[in-house]
């Protein structure tokens, strides 16, 4: 079994209860009102859904602490408040790009063994770890209970989500049988090493080496699995590419090329000016995307299989920065295995 930490053994889907216990909520803190309409809707109708006692349900999220914190991170996600620019130097720096080449070294049959069954190439199940978590060194620091809690009662924008999340969250609960008031995610309630939001951890995690558990925390042949199978179950083409450059300067602006959609193809791409290379046919779709430089505009060609990694995350500045990261930690295993002289 192939492990992050040698020290931690998860026992369920959820990380190792005990290293969890470190949180503390803030002396002042104050725990969710149960009794207000929107959380009392909520648990009339989860009750009903899923045949869960009102009473446990009201125990539960009376235990969450609303986060003011998470509603200041929310308004200032780092995809909106940086440039392209500044976002890629963030995430292609040579610590992070030795780190992941040393995690491949480590875990090189359990990457071959999924890309060979998958058709997710090592370097992008990689990369997605190295985006999100520094491949597992920073998996959230908020209780998963207080960040959904926070975001579903909280924050009007984007309240029918985490309202969901939530609800798929206290089932994961159940279903695992762990505390809800335990694990530990991101602000926004993501989780494990590939921060999986519960709906897609319940949807998409997989036992990638068969020992009847997954564990998306300690156990990297999960980790990994589980991406590819989000990856293959949102459309990825194997063999196939994702991202090509665009040479030109003629295309200054772009509003077609302001939504992550593949509405156009290769062929209308290069009718409209974008001048680009690539092995797929004219037909193949494709989407223009801005990736401005200090100093001028430049601009991609996405293909599907971008379009797949920003199913992960809906940004393209994420995209290219998953993209570029795993064509770094290739170059950088092509020089490892290069015989010397």
């Amino acid at each position: 079994m192939h492990k992050l930490s040698s020290t931690r053994r998860a026992l369920t889907l959820l990380p190792v209860l005990a290293s969890l216990l470190a949180y503390t909520c803030p002396v002042s803190a104050q725990n969710l009102d149960i009794t207000r309409p929107e959380v009392q809707r909520f648990i009339t109708a989860m009750s009903s859904r899923n045949d869960m006692a009102a009473e446990s349900l009201a125990t539960t999220l009376g235990a969450a602490v609303p986060q003011k914190s998470i509603l200041e991170l929310m308004a200032r996600p780092a995809e909106r408040t940086m440039t392209w620019s500044e976002y890629r130097a963030r995430f292609l720096t040579e610590e992070r790009i030795a780190a992941g080449l040393a995690l491949w070294q480590q875990q090189d049959a359990v990457l071959a063994r999924i890309s060979t069954d998958t058709g997710v190439p090592p370097e992008y199940l990689l990369a997605i770890t190295g985006v999100e978590t520094f491949y597992g060194r920073i998996m959230g620091r908020q209780r998963v209970l207080d960040a959904l809690a926070t975001l579903a009662f909280d924050y009007p924008p984007r309240s029918e989500y985490f309202t969901r999340e939530l609800e798929q969250y206290l089932l994961l609960a159940r279903e695992e049988k762990i505390d809800p008031a335990v694990p530990m995610g991101s602000y926004a309630g993501a989780m494990g090493a590939p921060q999986f939001m519960p709906t897609s951890l319940r949807r998409f995690a997989v036992d990638g080496d068969g020992d009847g558990r997954r564990d998306l925390w300690n156990d990297w042949s999960d980790v990994f699995a589980s991406i590819a199978n989000y990856f293959t179950a949102h459309g990825w083409e194997p063999g196939r590419p994702v991202m090509a450059e665009s040479t030109q300067e003629s295309v200054r602006d772009d509003p077609a090329a302001a939504k992550l959609a593949l509405d156009d193809t290769v062929a209308s791409l290069r009718e409209r000016g974008y001048v680009f290379e690539t092995t797929l046919d004219p037909a193949a779709r494709a989407m223009a995307v801005p990736a401005p430089l200090p100093t001028a505009m430049a601009w991609r060609i996405g293909f599907r299989n971008f379009y797949v990694i920003t199913r992960y995350n809906r940004s393209a500045l994420y995209g290219m920065a998953v993209h570029d990261l795993a064509q770094a930690l290739r170059e950088g295993r092509r020089a490892q295995e290069a015989p010397p002289g």
